[in-house]
């Protein structure tokens, strides 16, 4: 099921998210969830997407950075941006240390957002722990792309979005971006 995806404006965007508890976790109400949001991501498309997103204030993101995602990227793009196919992950509840300074600087766009991209800085390492969709504890160490991933969909669990971090100067419609500014 395709789930209606909140745009900026929403306040379920802007709040913490609840945690959820091992049981909660295995509820069939939060599997179907995790469910609806991995064909609600892949539908929009997207890389990411948090509960909040989808008007649902939970401590919970799904991840997955397809190869056909990086079909249209050059291979100089792909290494400066460090991007790698990530499969398919839920993450739950997560604590994210940064493990360098936040200053890699690229563009990025959301799907609360849709339409508009501007450069955020983020951190190139960071390491996350969190619990999967099975109520697990996991731990994840990540760079690049995957590491700037995961920032966003932790940013969204706590009430923040890009717009919060971007270098305003450089907010663009998505068409402008792709005739002015790409590179």
């Amino acid at each position: 099921m395709i789930l209606k995806i909140v745009s900026v404006g929403d306040p379920v965007l802007r709040k913490n998210a609840s945690q959820l508890t091992a049981n909660d976790i295995r509820s069939p109400r939060i599997q179907d969830l995790i469910a609806h949001m991995r064909d609600t991501m892949q539908d929009a498309p997207g890389v990411g997407l948090a509960a909040p997103q989808v008007g649902q204030s939970l401590q919970l993101a799904v991840i997955e950075d397809k190869p056909d995602y990086h079909k249209n990227l050059t291979a100089a793009d792909l290494k400066d941006r460090e991007r790698k196919p990530v499969p398919f992950q839920v993450i739950i509840n997560p604590k994210i240390e940064l493990l360098t300074p936040p200053e890699v600087t690229f563009h990025e766009g959301c799907l609360s957002l849709p339409g508009f991209m501007a450069a955020v800085p983020r951190a190139q390492k960071v390491r996350v722990t969190c619990l999967d969709e099975h109520g697990k504890p996991r731990t994840i160490e990540a760079s690049g792309w995957y590491a700037r991933i995961l920032q966003h969909e932790i940013d969204h669990l706590n009430g923040r979005m890009y717009i919060d971090s971007m270098q305003s100067e450089t907010f663009s419609s998505l068409e402008n971006y792709q005739r002015n500014l790409k590179k």
